[in-house]
């Protein structure tokens, strides 16, 4: 007799994960003690990498996030280069405006694209009014389940969302501005609308990064990467409510299903004029980019919250030894407790990898040197 036999794949469960080796990252989120400052970029995964380019060569930018194999690999490239102490799964912030039903296509050269932005409150009416996060975002669950896996336990995993006021801005803009005129118009003409499509994202975003954490995510960052272009009085309104929000109900909605809390890190670019207020939004970690003094941010902080950033990414067109003397004093004025090191913005496609390995050695033995000082 034949017997024919079916083989599946069958992708791994979001359980069983590997013991983690280095939680240096954990620790200094929390404020524990580190036996060096850990240290990760954003855009880690990007362009300067050759890899990446060609692992992305002829392929759809949102094809390659809908592709958990791919976001794996490309999550994990950096890693085999430099010894970053957390990884961040490879994605996009403006997956949520897809799941609620916007088409969003990334144009080479330009960047993201809305073909049908929102332009006045009736097109809120386009918008799912109720998103399934798992039917829609499913694939990044299953990317941070796989990626979990194939860390090996090697560093924790970070996932990740753009903030409501952010993702606000690119659905009316039709993608990336200058001054944001289109969606600061909603918020000076139609507040109430802008507060609706504000709570619709909160709700959605609250549901997503609640299932990247049940698929293995072990921190969590928020991206507010439009506060600039606020005063401080629309970002209280428009912006610090939400986020404040998210991280609170991130953290009932943990507790209620049993599951750990995992430290959340809430980066708000240009919003120096909002550290008082970030650092008392249940977020554990304030990302800072280079705009602010490390020992000013110290200060307005009062020691409530860890703080992440915040070198310059320009500074890695500087000389090796330069990169070295930058990174010193940045470790110097933040301290070694409750600090992780990162760029005050993501990694430009034009950096040479080389600069972003002396980066890395830098920030490891200059805290080390500080760490043995004391």
């Amino acid at each position: 007799t034949e017997t024919n036999y079916i083989y599946c794949y069958c992708p791994p469960l979001p359980k069983d994960f590997p013991e983690l080796k280095n939680d240096t990252f954990l620790r200094a989120a929390r404020g524990e003690e580190v036996e060096h400052v850990p240290v990760w970029c954003m855009r880690q995964a990007g362009r300067y990498l050759p890899e990446f380019r060609e692992s992305r060569a002829g392929k759809d930018f949102f094809e390659t996030c809908r592709s958990p194999e791919a976001c794996c690999e490309l999550t994990l490239q950096p890693l085999r280069r430099f010894p970053f102490d957390a990884s961040i799964i490879f994605s996009d912030i403006l997956v949520v405006p897809q799941a609620l039903g916007m088409d969003v296509q990334m144009s080479p050269g330009k960047g993201p694209v809305f073909p049908e932005p929102l332009k006045e409150p009736d097109d809120l009416q386009r918008l799912r009014p109720k998103v399934d996060v798992d039917a829609e975002l499913g694939y990044v669950f299953k990317a941070i389940t796989l990626t979990r896996h194939k860390l090996e336990g090697k560093v924790p995993l970070i996932g990740f969302t753009g903030a409501p006021w952010t993702l606000m801005s690119y659905m009316i803009e039709g993608g990336g501005s200058t001054t944001h005129s289109k969606a600061k118009r909603w918020l000076y003409r139609h507040p109430e609308a802008s507060h609706k499509l504000l709570r619709q994202l909160t709700d959605v975003i609250v549901e997503y990064l609640l299932g990247q954490v049940k698929a293995g995510a072990q921190a969590l960052q928020v991206f507010e990467s439009h506060t600039g272009c606020l005063g401080p009085a629309e970002f209280k309104e428009f912006s610090l409510p939400y986020l404040r929000d998210i991280a609170r109900r991130v953290k009932d909605k943990l507790k209620d299903s049993g599951l750990d809390n995992v430290p959340m890190i809430v980066f708000a670019k240009d919003g120096h004029y909002g550290l008082e207020e970030l650092s008392q939004s249940h977020y554990e970690v304030v990302g800072l980019d280079w705009t602010v003094d490390p020992r000013s941010a110290r200060e307005r902080t009062g020691g409530r919250v860890s703080l992440q950033g915040n070198m310059d990414p320009c500074a890695l067109y500087a000389t090796k030894e330069r990169i070295s003397e930058i990174v010193k004093t940045m470790v110097e004025g933040f301290g070694t407790r409750g600090y992780i090191a990162n760029l005050g913005h993501g990694v430009y496609p034009d950096m040479d990898p080389e600069s972003v390995g002396a980066f890395v050695e830098a920030v490891h033995t200059h805290s080390r040197q500080l760490l043995n000082r004391n």
